[in-house]
């Protein structure tokens, strides 16, 4: 027997897909007292007897509880904020990083309200703005934001608060975009504001660029001007300022793209990209130029909220099944939604691994392969036939059950559906025809 002390849990006969280990077989994971005790090898009978709790995980997927590196997570006192513990800690996310829902002055609302009474661990990147987004949306509608006042825009109030709260502000968050900047004129001087905030702080610092007057390339660009261990979000968006470009070799009516020189070099310095679905920062069709040079998310995450989470991003493990279908393995879709955003974070020797002596946060999943596939949507509504899903069927946090949620519909959730498509003649980069057979 492994001891005289019996089990709390025992995921059994699953198979363990550890990327932080290289561990990928069928075995068992045991727990006991909130933390794991062994993972693979199998559990004698004997001590499966005494186990509170065993799970058969035949034909199932045990990873560690997900990293989710980009979430809104400040409900009702933010407009895109969502409940965590339902709409991510349900789909197998035991972690999530909130990407700038609150600024400095702000932050201390988000730890009482939100991360504090949350089963979901809550970490959180400062957004450079004082307020954070206490009064701002979804950027691209021309609705105005956080940076409309550079005044608003404190890089000494922004490490304080982060020096203040180590244990768990793990960066900063900056949003360029011009309409959210007073129509781009405040842009330059908050990004050079921003960076100085994470480097004084020696923390990274998470950039959503779309629809900006920075550049992509040059001194002050972006992801030009980011350093080592920045965070670029919303790597695969079609609209201006995205990182795909047009192939100047394109012939007649026929687009050819490719991924911008500057997201290579940034890559090659170390600029961590990663995904930030949201309700518009995905695009099969850049996705898929993306992934025919090669140039995979180093991290998979939602940039779930409110306009997002019914569709067209859903979940993590739905925006993790779109990498799988793109060509990711599963290692490592598994990987950019573990081990990598802790270690962005510097939070990978607690979290992102199944290891014995490290808290017991586990997620089990079902691989579904229907037969024929199923349509998924991005975010304005393209249309990929989709052959694989992860689906959440068992999520425990610090060794305890958790309860699995769904979203309302899926895949193809008709309201959001009609939404996305409004958009689509904005985007640079899309398939050659709008989709308009969206029915379920």
């Amino acid at each position: 027997r492994f001891t005289s002390m019996a089990f709390d849990l025992v995921v059994r006969g699953a198979r363990i897909v550890n990327p932080a280990s290289g561990y990928d077989a069928v075995g068992d994971v045991a727990v006991r007292g909130g933390l794991i005790v062994s993972v693979g090898p199998v559990v004698p009978e004997a001590d499966l007897a005494t186990a509170t709790e065993v799970v058969d995980g035949s034909g199932l997927i045990c990873t560690p509880g997900l990293v989710d590196m980009h979430t809104h997570v400040y409900a009702h006192a933010t407009p895109l904020g969502i409940e965590p513990d339902s709409a991510c800690l349900g789909r197998g996310v035991t972690t999530v990083v909130d990407a700038g829902s609150a600024g400095a002055t702000t932050l201390a609302g988000l730890q009482k309200f939100i991360a504090e009474p949350s089963t979901t661990r809550v970490l959180a990147l400062i957004n450079i703005s004082l307020h954070g987004l206490a009064a701002a949306g979804c950027t691209g509608g021309g609705t105005g934001g956080e940076l409309d006042a550079l005044t608003h825009v404190s890089t000494a109030a922004a490490v304080q608060a982060a020096i203040s709260n180590r244990d768990w502000v793990v960066g900063f968050k900056l949003r360029l975009s011009a309409d959210c900047a007073n129509d781009g004129k405040n842009e330059a001087e908050a990004y050079t504001r921003a960076l100085a905030a994470a480097e004084e702080a020696k923390l990274p610092l998470m950039v959503h660029h779309t629809f900006s007057s920075v550049p992509l390339g040059g001194a002050g660009g972006c992801p030009s001007a980011l350093r080592p261990g920045d965070i670029y979000t919303h790597t695969l968006h079609g609209f201006p300022s995205t990182l795909i470009e047009k192939d100047p070799e394109s012939e007649g009516g026929c687009a050819r793209y490719r991924v911008a020189a500057a997201a290579k070099e940034a890559r090659a310095r170390g600029v961590l990209f990663d995904v930030g679905h949201g309700a518009g920062s995905f695009s099969w069709t850049a996705a898929e130029v993306a992934a025919s040079e090669g140039f995979f998310p180093d991290i998979v995450s939602t940039d779930l909220h409110l306009e997002c989470s019914d569709g067209p991003c859903y979940d993590l493990p739905t925006a993790m099944s779109k990498f799988l279908h793109i060509g990711m393995s599963l290692n490592d879709v598994v990987r950019a939604a573990t081990v990598t955003p802790a270690a962005a974070i510097g939070w990978d020797d607690r979290i992102g691994s199944l290891a014995p002596g490290r808290v017991a946060d586990i997620a089990l999943f079902k691989l579904d392969e229907p037969e024929g596939g199923i349509q998924v949507e991005d975010c304005q509504s393209q249309l990929r036939t989709v052959k694989s899903v992860l689906t959440c069927v068992g999520v425990w946090k610090d060794g305890k059950a958790c309860t699995v949620t769904r979203p309302k519909q899926f895949p193809l959730n008709q309201e959001t559906l009609r939404k996305g498509a409004e958009h689509w003649s904005k985007l640079l980069v899309r398939d050659p025809k709008q989709w308009t057979n969206m029915a379920c």
